[in-house]
């Protein structure tokens, strides 16, 4: 616990505190932070807040002002600028996506303070970087990044030539995955899928193909996919032109997904590509085996085939179907991936990559 009377001024900002992996351990580092005796402050761009966090909040995304987006964005940066300013921040950590050059090199020359670091949540880096290496540099060549997995950590130094870069791995927060062995979610078995259905990276349409071929559906072994956006529509009527309305569920967002991990046989990712995905983390974390494809970044990093999941060939959804197949067919296998599922993960506990950020940060 750091001394009370000389508590470190920390600043967490995210583009929102809801849904998505990196605004999970936005949250997530709040609560740790404030728990080591920092003063957190936290700021978000977009008015969306359903995780539990700590500290203080300033929400610019609820700002609205009854003129052109152009006006409304000058009274957003405003505020942010007047609450950088006033606080006087000992270290920044920015979570947000970062696709503009033009606002991203005023805030880290102008605004942000001089401890600031940069997270990289995905391995599409155009996310967080212009495509320019220039443009990047003039951005970031003296700032700290620190990346999702170490396949981020090595593409952006290669990439962009950037050399302080870093990994520290999302945290998994044990004492707040709370579940009830005895809970039945749905009647009858089910595997599970979790993620945005804004847009077609957790691929669910093919996902549900592929499970249409698989012998699932044959063992009335449903699948449960939680999650929204504008995709859900599409997705319900894929399952319905398959016939498999009763088969695939869709739930919506959860407040706890954990009853549904812990319950499924198994979980699946699908994604086009990821950054060090929570869903395989959680899934784990609550004894879950998981069936992944091996894509850019992050599950490589995490699952070992045939010991806590099975990395599939990436976008082989052949191989996917087989991989599926594989686990409830394979009772010793299942067993063996269920078993060590938990243990393997542990080294993702809020304590250990806390430690990681506190170190960083007091650096």
């Amino acid at each position: 616990m750091l001394n009370q009377n000389n508590k470190i001024k920390i600043a967490l900002i995210g583009d929102s505190l809801s849904k998505g992996g990196a605004e999970k351990v936005h949250a997530i580092l709040s609560i740790y932070l404030e728990k080591q005796g920092l003063d957190v402050h936290n700021c978000i761009f977009v008015d969306a807040v359903s995780y539990e966090f700590s500290g203080s909040l300033l929400n610019i995304g609820k700002i609205k002002v009854n003129s052109s987006s152009i006006i409304r964005k000058i009274y957003r940066f405003r505020a942010l600028q007047k609450w950088v300013t006033s606080n006087q921040f000992d270290c920044l950590i920015d979570f947000r996506m970062r696709p503009s050059f033009f606002l991203e090199f005023i805030l880290s020359q102008i605004i942000y303070p001089k401890n600031t670091m940069y997270t990289v949540h995905s391995g599409v880096l155009e996310f967080y970087f212009p495509k320019n290496i220039f443009l990047s540099k003039l951005i970031y060549y003296n700032q700290k990044i620190i990346a999702v997995s170490n396949a981020v950590q090595n593409e952006i130094r290669e990439r962009y030539l950037l050399k302080n870069v870093k990994t520290i791995y999302n945290p998994i927060d044990f004492e707040r995955i709370t579940y009830s062995k005895d809970f039945e979610i749905v009647e009858g078995s089910y595997v599970l899928a979790v993620g945005t259905m804004d847009n077609s990276i957790k691929q669910f349409d093919k996902l549900i193909m592929a499970y249409s071929k698989s012998e699932l559906p044959k063992q009335n072994i449903k699948m449960i996919l939680l999650g929204d956006g504008k995709n859900l529509i599409k997705y319900q009527k894929l399952a319905e032109g398959l016939n498999l309305s009763k088969l695939v569920l869709f739930l919506g967002v959860v407040q706890n997904p954990f009853p549904y991990y812990k319950n499924a046989i198994y979980s699946v990712l699908s994604s086009k590509n990821e950054g060090f995905p929570n869903a395989i983390l959680e899934s784990l974390a609550c004894k879950t085996p998981v069936v992944t494809f091996d894509c850019f970044t992050g599950p490589s990093e995490i699952i070992t085939s045939y010991l806590n999941g099975i990395l599939v060939e990436n976008q082989n959804f052949d191989e996917l179907v087989d991989a599926m197949n594989l686990m409830i067919s394979d009772k010793e296998l299942y067993r063996q991936c269920k078993d060590n599922s938990s243990k393997t993960v542990e080294k993702f506990s809020v304590e250990i990559i806390g430690k990681k950020w506190l170190e960083i940060i007091v650096s």
